[in-house]
């Protein structure tokens, strides 16, 4: 039984797509770039927005940067709060906690926000400790906010910690910082994307999800 776990926020806790969506056009229309209509917006969700602004609109790397303060703009004021907790975390996240486990939240979104989000839900302290990413480029990374999590879960060791998210960015950071990940399929990736990059297990749900964290 895994008595650390690490849980991703967007399209793990939350489902946030509504207020990321809504603060990449409003960034775009204040950079004057179209987006293409066909154009999936969920590949933004997980990566580094500067990362997905330079592959996938292929912006220079100061117009990313130009582009996330923009994101940040409306991000920070309205779209951090146009999005719903998936039906059954909080219950699970209650559960986890009651049975002495460790539970924390490692997430590539700025902390900052992050923090607000679990305020605004009443979820805060369902977590024993908050990661995510620095507003400047100090921790950006999937792989780097677990790093950063991680030393502040005291006997945290492979064996017994996990990571669970919904990209395959996710199962990457989880593995180079030595532990396995599950992935969720009610969130924004797929099971191929998750089997591909390695993931440990899979779950439909937040039942599912708390059978595979007891094996």
């Amino acid at each position: 039984m895994y008595e650390n776990i690490l849980f991703d926020l967007d399209g793990t806790v939350t489902e946030s797509a509504p207020g990321i969506f809504q603060s990449i056009r409003y960034a775009m229309d204040r950079m004057n770039v179209p987006l293409p209509d066909s154009l999936d917006m969920s590949v933004f969700i997980g990566p580094p927005l500067t990362v997905s602004f330079r592959s996938i609109l292929g912006l220079s790397e100061s117009d990313a940067d130009r582009a996330v303060s923009f994101y940040r703009e409306y991000y920070g004021d309205r779209g951090l709060f146009e999005c719903r907790v998936y039906p059954g975390v909080p219950e699970l996240l209650t559960r986890l906690r009651a049975e002495g486990r460790t539970v924390a939240l490692a997430t590539a979104k700025p902390e900052t926000f992050s923090r607000r989000i679990l305020d605004h839900f009443g979820l805060t302290d369902r977590f024993t400790f908050i990661g995510g990413a620095s507003l400047d480029a100090s921790r950006r990374t999937k792989d780097a906010v677990i790093a950063h999590v991680l030393p502040q879960l005291p006997g945290a060791f492979a064996e017994n910690t996990i990571m669970v998210g919904d990209r395959d960015q996710d199962v990457t950071g989880a593995r180079n910082n030595g532990i396995g990940c599950i992935g969720v399929l009610y969130g924004y990736g797929s099971a191929e994307e998750l089997a591909g990059a390695g993931a440990l297990a899979l779950a439909e749900d937040c039942d599912e999800l708390y059978l595979r964290l007891c094996e």
